[in-house]
């Protein structure tokens, strides 16, 4: 592991430049995003366009025969010294992050740790040749080879760890790797790639930012084998449909609507202070929180009073608060959207157990919503319906484990779903009836480099990470030897 002395001072306070062939690149024009916290406008950063596009598309290309020629050993070094090179800027990049995101201090660390952890802990995978076959007349063997160049096109909420997630399992496989961020949070992965300038061989990480036009320029090159895209499932839907005309590989890990069932057994005390951070965290901008929580009837009353006394003690803060839990929305889009969901509240006479409509306050800056639990509201209301992607949700009762099955399953996203009891097989037979791409019992988000994940339904096609999202990255070749004539 190397010290912080082996490696240039990256300066995260100007120059953002796309990073093209191992070189920091320029364009006509710029754009700014907005730190959500104060609404002030930040650093410049480049508008990329097809010509930007295509010369990074060209080199990557151009870098991808000698990048798979290596062994995974070799490429795995390479992550290992990025790895080590982040970790030797994690201040700066900290920073960065808790301006463009919104991140409280907590958060941002957060992330960029288990970051960090992830490239060095996927460099330890491997996919070995499958030997399906063999006998004195033949070996038959299924093998993953690279693709060549992929894309990762990045959402606003975990710009770092999303980004990282896709980077690292493309080029362990021998791929080279394209990162497209959000336009609302370009700076840390514009940052990453200038850390990458400086550890891998040129055109095999590159990094372009640019505004809403810049993703269809990715999906419709011809020159690009395999996208791999992290965002909502409009979007996704659109992104498939672009692929369609080139029939490139992809990989999309899209919306949740994650249901979690609590049994009348549990420690209420207990589970609430475990349940309140999973649905609340980075104030429900993440598709893996619990969006719909389904108590039994009969601690329903015990257990949301409990559950608003922890939401109560989150304090809401902006970015680089050490105190606060929850930030702003990161962006006035999505900040709109939420709150038009905030305004059902009084239109629906939905019920309020903590939080409620915001309360306009003139001259107040930041996208900021207090966080808010509807009391038992129908199934067909907006809140059960739809994602928030904010920090609201709600709390619903039950009793008849079919019927909360049917209503958990009652919905196009599947990408996670969480059941928690103390008869740990009752649970874990009800989890394998819920419809989602990971499932967990007495927990909830519970990710790690080894394991894939991704969703079923409309919540994505294929998965990330894990040997699982490593083939993702590789196209099967079934190999046929024949021994004897």
């Amino acid at each position: 592991m190397g010290s912080a002395a082996d490696f240039p001072k990256i300066d995260f306070t100007s120059n953002f430049q796309n990073i093209i062939n191992n070189a920091l690149s320029s364009t006509p024009e710029t754009r700014q995003a907005v730190d959500p916290s104060t609404e002030e406008l930040l650093y410049h950063v480049p508008l990329s366009k097809q010509a930007d596009v295509d010369k990074a598309v060209s080199v990557a290309k151009a870098a991808f025969p000698a990048w798979k020629a290596l062994s995974y050993d070799e490429r795995a070094g390479y992550l290992g010294r990025y790895a080590d090179a982040i970790e030797a800027n994690v201040s700066g990049l900290q920073e960065l992050l808790m301006k463009e995101a919104g991140k409280p201090v907590s958060n941002a660390a957060g992330e960029l740790q288990f970051a960090i952890a992830h490239v060095r802990e996927t460099a330890k995978l491997r996919i070995e040749d499958d030997l399906i076959e063999d006998t004195e007349e033949r070996r038959a063997t299924v093998r993953y080879l690279p693709m060549g160049v992929g894309v990762g096109i990045i959402p606003w909420n975990y710009p770092v760890l999303l980004g990282l997630g896709k980077l690292g399992p493309a080029v362990l496989t021998g791929n080279t790797f394209i990162w497209k961020p959000s336009p609302f949070s370009p700076y840390t992965a514009l940052k990453l790639g200038e850390i990458a300038a400086q550890i891998f061989p040129p055109g095999v990480v590159q990094v372009l930012s640019g505004d809403e036009s810049l993703g269809p320029l990715f999906t419709a090159h011809p020159g690009v084998a395999k996208i791999s895209f992290t965002g909502s499932s409009a979007t996704g839907k659109k992104v498939m449909q672009a692929c369609a005309s080139t029939l490139k590989r992809l990989t999309l890990e899209l919306g949740g609507n994650d249901a979690s069932i609590i049994y009348d057994d549990v420690d209420v005390a207990q589970v609430v202070q475990k349940i309140g951070p999973m649905a609340f965290m980075h104030s429900g901008q993440i598709c893996m929180d619990i969006k719909r929580l389904y108590v039994h009837e009969k601690i329903y009353d015990e257990f949301l009073a409990a559950f608003v006394q922890v939401v109560k003690s989150f304090k809401v803060g902006g970015g680089g608060d050490p105190e606060a839990f929850l930030g702003p929305v990161q962006n006035r889009m999505q900040f709109e959207k939420v709150k038009d969901l905030y305004s059902e509240i009084g239109k629906q006479k939905w019920q309020v157990a903590t939080g409620g409509e915001p309360v306009a306050c003139d001259g107040k800056k930041g996208f900021f919503l207090p966080p808010t639990i509807i009391d038992n509201p129908p199934d067909d209301s907006r809140i059960v319906v739809e994602e928030p992607f904010g920090p609201i949700m709600p709390v619903l009762k039950w009793s008849d484990e079919d019927e909360v099955v049917r209503r958990a399953n009652n919905t196009n996203m599947g990408l996670g779903a969480s059941v928690w009891s103390n008869d740990i097989e009752k649970a874990e037979r009800l989890a394998r009836r819920l419809e989602a791409g990971s499932t967990w019992v007495n927990s909830h988000f519970e990710l790690s480099p080894y394991v894939p994940f991704g969703g079923h339904k409309w919540s994505g096609v294929g998965m990330d990470w894990g040997i699982v999202g490593l083939k993702g990255w590789c196209n099967t070749q079934a190999s046929w030897v024949r021994k004897k004539f």
